[in-house]
């Protein structure tokens, strides 16, 4: 690619944003064209300036970057969408690839891994980060153990409902798809949380998930 990179960088915090503008910056064949503290801004500063590659941030005031990465390859197909961020946690990662970002590195990278990765992306190839890598092939390495083994102190229809929740479906349409009512599957759920003592939701879904309850290919 003879071009310069057109980069946004999206992070709410002032130091390291700049610190990152100014790593960018300092690359000759990339041009940092503009840079935003949340998800709104990102999103709007993703259509006003038409940049090659952003650089988001997973936790953002306002949306999480992965949101604001779904609206703006929504919009834009062909932006590489990079996350930089401090959450390593599988749910975080499958999450921000199935809004469409392309990359995820942890904010520890060092300066020239984070420069080969925004140029990877721009180029659509998929990057990672050593440790998250290693997640990533461990998810589709692993053979998920047959669903009777799994958590046996749940009952057959709990370990329904944690897979359809690990699956990423609302209470709602757990209850369509069980054919039960709302109530009844907020007893479920209730129950589920309390025997795997998990506080919400999205812990029960990274311990299903690292369970093989309800593993879907990142979209």
């Amino acid at each position: 690619m003879n071009e310069r990179l057109r980069v946004l960088v999206v992070d709410d915090h002032p130091l390291f944003r700049f610190g990152v503008c100014t790593l960018l910056a300092n690359e000759p064949r990339i041009d940092v064209v503009g840079e935003a503290a949340s998800g709104a801004h990102a999103i709007s500063a993703a259509g006003a300036l038409t940049p090659d590659v952003v650089v988001m941030d997973l936790h953002l005031p306002d949306i999480s970057g992965a949101e604001a990465t779904r609206h703006i390859v929504a919009e834009r197909p062909e932006v590489g969408v990079l996350m930089l961020t401090m959450a390593d946690e599988s749910e975080s990662v499958f999450s921000a690839m199935r809004a469409g970002a392309r990359g995820y590195l942890l904010k520890d990278a060092e300066p020239d891994e984070i420069i080969r990765a925004v140029h990877a992306v721009a180029r659509r190839e998929a990057i990672f980060g050593p440790d998250i890598a290693t997640r990533v092939l461990g998810f589709f390495n692993h053979t998920p153990p047959s669903t009777d083994t799994v958590f046996p102190e749940l009952t057959v229809r709990e370990r329904e409902v944690l897979s359809l929740i690990a699956g990423g479906h609302s209470n709602t349409a757990i209850a369509s798809a069980l054919c039960l009512s709302p109530k009844t599957v907020r007893n479920h759920v209730s129950h589920v949380f309390s025997k795997l003592h998990v506080a919400d939701r999205a812990e029960a879904i990274v311990r299903a998930r690292e369970a093989g309850l309800g593993v879907r290919e990142p979209r």
